[in-house]
C-alpha cells in the first residue's frame, strides 16, 4: 500500500518544504489547518503519517488523540517545532519523530525515510486491531468529532481535540464499532477537562438506538459494575474502584 501523510499546519514554507520531501518519496500527502477537520481524517484510518505544527493551537491535544487510536488509524506521529517550541512537548504527546523550522529538506527527508518501516509495519498490523469511533456532537459553535473512549448503556466517555464547554441536553451521534448501526441521543456533560476529555450521559436515547446499543453490548459481554464507572472523571473512577475493595 502507497504511503501518504496528513499535515496540520499553516506555516507556508514549511509546507513547500514537506511536498517536496513527499514528492521525492512517492508519498501522497493532504493539508488540513483545524483540529477538528485533523481528527476526522485520523479517524478514516488511510494516513501511514501525521506531521502536526506544534506551535498551532490544540496541537498536542490533535497528537494525543491521533496515539489513542490503534492500527490503522495510528499513523506516525512527526511534531514540527520553533526555537521557542520545547521539544519535550512532542514526545510526551506521544511523538515519534521531531521537525525544526525553517524545515531543511535532507533533515525532512533523512526522518521520513527512517519512519518508513515504521508506516509499513503499522499498515500490516492493521487488520488485528480494534475498531473505534467518532461522536458528533451538535454544539452550539457547531459540530465537533472526539473520539470515543468507552461506551455503555447510561453515557459515553470521549476524548476531543480540544477542551469542551460542558453543556445540558448536546444532541449526538455515534457509530457502534464494528457496525452500520448510528446511535443518536441527547446527553449531559457530567465532567469536562481541559485536555478535551469528558464524561457525558444519555437523557434521550432513540428506540431503535437503545435496542441496537443493548444488542452491541451483550455481544462484548460489558459488566454493569464497570457501566457508570467508565463515565466518571479519571482520578474519581480510581477513587471508585478503590472504594469497591
Amino acid at each position: 500500500m502507497r504511503l501518504n501523510a496528513l499535515v496540520m499546519s499553516r506555516n507556508t514554507s514549511a509546507v513547500k518544504v514537506l511536498a517536496a520531501a513527499f514528492a521525492e518519496l512517492g508519498m501522497e500527502y493532504h493539508i488540513s489547518f483545524s483540529p477538528s477537520e485533523t481528527m476526522e481524517l485520523v479517524a478514516g484510518g488511510q494516513y501511514s503519517a501525521l506531521v502536526v505544527d506544534f506551535d498551532l493551537p490544540y496541537a498536542v491535544e490533535v497528537a494525543k488523540v491521533a496515539r489513542a487510536f490503534s492500527g490503522k488509524r495510528k499513523p506516525v506521529l512527526f511534531g514540527m517545532i520553533g526555537a521557542g517550541t520545547p521539544i519535550a512537548s512532542v514526545f510526551q504527546a506521544g511523538g515519534n519523530f521531531v521537525l525544526y523550522k525553517p524545515l531543511d529538506l535532507m533533515q525532512v527527508l533523512h526522518s521520513l525515510r527512517a519512519a518508513q518501516a515504521f508506516m509499513q509495519k503499522d499498515r500490516r498490523r492493521a487488520s488485528r486491531q480494534k475498531s473505534e469511533t467518532l461522536a458528533y456532537l451538535q454544539l452550539p459553535g457547531g459540530t465537533i468529532p472526539a473520539l470515543v473512549q468507552d461506551v455503555t448503556e447510561q453515557g459515553l466517555s470521549l476524548q476531543a481535540a480540544e477542551p469542551l464547554m460542558p453543556l445540558r441536553g448536546v444532541p449526538l451521534r455515534f457509530l457502534l464499532p464494528g457496525t452500520t448501526n448510528v446511535v443518536r441521543a441527547t446527553g449531559d456533560f457530567i465532567w469536562a477537562d481541559t485536555a478535551g476529555r469528558a464524561g457525558l450521559f444519555f437523557t434521550e436515547v432513540s428506540v431503535a438506538s437503545r435496542r441496537d446499543l443493548q444488542a452491541w453490548l451483550r455481544k462484548r459481554h460489558a459488566r454493569k459494575s464497570d457501566s457508570v464507572r467508565v463515565l466518571l472523571e479519571p482520578h474519581k473512577a480510581r477513587r471508585a474502584v478503590a472504594g469497591a475493595h
